[in-house]
């Protein structure tokens, strides 16, 4: 991963790096690797996380279906 400086503003590029960051998910992996998980919690965890993004992505399908 690169950040380019511009005119020697640090904070920008600090700010550039920590989107990057963000986007890529890197905070979330180091949160969930500060303690061990249990294989049965991070089925659970993961089994939930589906079942979240099954009923948000129902929930779009209804509203578009709903808005034609």
């Amino acid at each position: 991963m690169q950040i380019l400086v511009r005119e020697n503003n640090v904070d920008q590029a600090l700010r550039a790096l920590k989107k990057k960051l963000q986007r890529e998910g890197v905070y979330r992996e180091m949160k969930l690797r500060r303690h061990f998980e249990k294989p049965s919690e991070k089925r659970a965890r993961e089994k939930a996380a589906a079942v979240r993004r099954a009923r948000k992505l129902e929930r779009k399908r209804q509203e578009r279906d709903g808005a034609k």
